[in-house]
């Protein structure tokens, strides 16, 4: 994300569980200017999941989403989607704090976005699961740890302070 050229990036799970074909849905709203970060989301129409995860996965899922609401006070029904797109500037700020680098980094990434005072909406895609995930239990359990870490790294003041507003042309 660092390393980007672009004016929007994107990142997507590699398993393209959320099709690419769903990008404008990611990239239209920051280009028009509406917001900052565009975040996939299977939770927020249901009908829009084709390929369903193991059921114990799902409960993980919604397990995990209620740990991270509680915790990082954040609204989003689904962090998890691997299918975000940034502002450039957005991308580099929040992505040269970011600290954890698994499973946890998108609810981290997202936590910082919010912290910096950048502008995020999460819309629904399209998604079929892939099977072969490497997302195992340990993973998963690091996942729940991480959000951990995310308050603790905030509590020490690890994201630095929110950004200046923008300056706007009034003339």
């Amino acid at each position: 994300m660092l390393a980007s050229k672009g004016d929007i990036v994107l990142f997507s799970d590699a398993d393209l569980s959320a099709p690419i074909e769903e990008l404008p849905k990611l990239v239209d709203p920051i280009r028009a200017g509406e917001v900052d970060i565009a975040i996939g989301s299977r939770a927020l129409d249901r009908s829009l999941v084709g390929v369903h995860q193991s059921a114990a996965r799902e409960v993980a899922g919604r397990l995990f989403n209620l740990l991270m609401r509680g915790l990082t006070g954040m609204p989003f029904r689904d962090t998890q989607c691997g299918f975000k797109a940034f502002r450039a500037e957005a991308s580099r700020d929040v992505f040269g704090r970011v600290l954890i680098e698994r499973f946890g980094f998108d609810v981290e990434a997202l936590f910082v976005a919010r912290k910096l005072g950048y502008s995020v909406r999460e819309v629904p895609v399209v998604w079929n699961n892939v099977e072969g995930s490497t997302v195992g239990l340990m993973s998963g359990l690091n996942g729940y740890a991480d959000v951990l870490r995310v308050r603790f790294n905030d509590l020490r003041g690890r994201y630095g302070k929110r950004r200046a507003a923008r300056a706007v042309n009034t003339d």
